[in-house]
């Protein structure tokens, strides 16, 4: 079944950050809606502006995975479906609301550690910004303008 493109975003929010309460599910929803409308870099050639082809990008959200790290993935944006905060935050951030915790991050990441990096990804294209809930929050790099 192909979801709308709200109903994915949903979908993801939950997937990505159900356990992180309003406050981190809508820092999480920023950080994918700025992939969306950044200028420049990775997100622009292959996203397109496109909130669909971001999230469909490969290896991205680990929740868009069928398999992760060689194994069945359990936490799938399929297996659970999204509740009625979560279409909410979608609303909130398709309307163009963004969580000042995650102010230009096109990059979050759960360390599952007491820290977070100075840089994600490991190309050094992102450096670390704020941490909201669990989640650390990664703003471009000079670098990123150079990824493809």
């Amino acid at each position: 079944m192909a979801y709308s493109t709200r109903e994915l975003f949903a979908r993801l929010i939950k997937c990505e950050a159900g356990g992180e309460g309003e406050n981190g599910m809508k820092a999480v929803a920023t950080s994918i809606m700025n992939r969306v409308h950044v200028s420049y870099g990775e997100y622009l050639r292959t996203g397109g502006g496109n909130l669909r082809n971001v999230i469909n990008q490969p290896y991205q959200y680990t929740c868009m995975m069928p398999m992760a790290y060689g194994e069945v993935n359990p936490q799938t944006i399929w297996s659970s479906p999204p509740e009625q905060i979560h279409y909410d935050i979608a609303d909130w951030a398709l309307a163009g609301n963004k969580h000042q915790g995650a102010n230009d991050s096109l990059w979050y990441f759960n360390p599952y550690s007491p820290g977070c990096t100075d840089y994600f990804p490991p190309n050094r294209s992102g450096s670390y910004f704020n941490t909201v809930g669990q989640h650390c929050f990664y703003i471009p790099t000079p670098l990123y303008a150079t990824t493809r």
